[in-house]
């Protein structure tokens, strides 16, 4: 499938409630992150670690989330060539995610993770913290000095706000369950099975990871044109190869 082929997701879904950052100063020329034939000077609207993950979790043992949803992992910038920064800023790593989430958006945000951002050890809040301290702080965009009139934590705002616009786009459960891939005890599946459904709707190739044979995490792979907060998603080829799943006999099971 050819980049221009791809999946793209509009920027008018994945904006929740605007924060202070603005794009205007960001040429519309810029190229698709991982696509540039040279170093693009300004990382405010672009991101050199432009391969970006958003990962789901479907946890069983023990279970969390609901029972007919994946759940929230992250939001991962790789480096285009499967490796990956990390802990970039330990002087933003916030420690209060969820006031945070509440003064810069709003309630229904926070419920929404308390609902689809859960951590299997009951502790969502130090989840938070982790996914946007050693993932978030990574991404150019949300450098503090790229922002007007800048607020500390907002830029972890935009962040979360981000994750959980670009989950909403991608129903894993549905997906997998339009094609006839549903949580079982006793049928298994392949992984091609699995990829294909996913790939037929995300429009690029998937990463499927399983613990021993057990199906329990999907990334779906993109580049960015433009800023994490404000720029076009366009669904990419995974930059190496990473699952972790057998060929055949993968188990699905529900949600205890």
């Amino acid at each position: 499938m050819s980049p221009s082929s791809r999946v793209l997701i509009p920027v008018a879904l994945l904006l929740g409630e605007a924060l202070a950052f603005s794009a205007a100063s960001c040429p519309n020329n810029l190229p698709l992150s991982c696509h540039n034939n040279t170093v693009v000077e300004n990382t405010c609207c672009f991101i050199p670690s432009g391969q970006i993950l958003q990962t789901q979790f479907w946890d069983t043992k023990p279970a969390a989330g609901p029972s007919s949803s994946w759940t929230i992992h992250g939001l991962w910038p790789d480096n285009c060539d499967g490796t990956y920064p990390q802990n970039c800023d330990s002087s933003r790593a916030y420690t209060n995610i969820g006031d945070i989430v509440s003064e810069f958006l709003d309630d229904s945000t926070l419920d929404y993770m308390n609902t689809y951002w859960v951590s299997n050890d009951g502790d969502d809040e130090s989840f938070w913290e982790h996914e946007w301290g050693k993932h978030g702080t990574c991404i150019s965009t949300l450098n503090p000095d790229c922002y007007d009139e800048y607020q500390t934590g907002e830029e972890a705002a935009d962040y979360i706000n981000r994750v959980v616009s670009l989950f909403k786009t991608l129903p894993t459960y549905q997906w997998l369950s339009d094609a006839g891939i549903k949580p079982s005890t006793s049928k298994t599946y392949t992984s091609n099975q699995i990829q294909s459904a996913l790939e037929e709707q995300h429009g690029a190739p998937v990463t499927i990871g399983c613990n021993g044979k057990y199906l329990d995490e999907v990334w779906y792979h993109f580049n960015v044109r433009g800023s994490l907060q404000e720029g076009t998603f366009v669904a990419a080829d995974p930059d190496g190869t990473k699952s972790s799943c057998p060929s055949t006999g993968i188990k699905y099971v529900p949600k205890n």
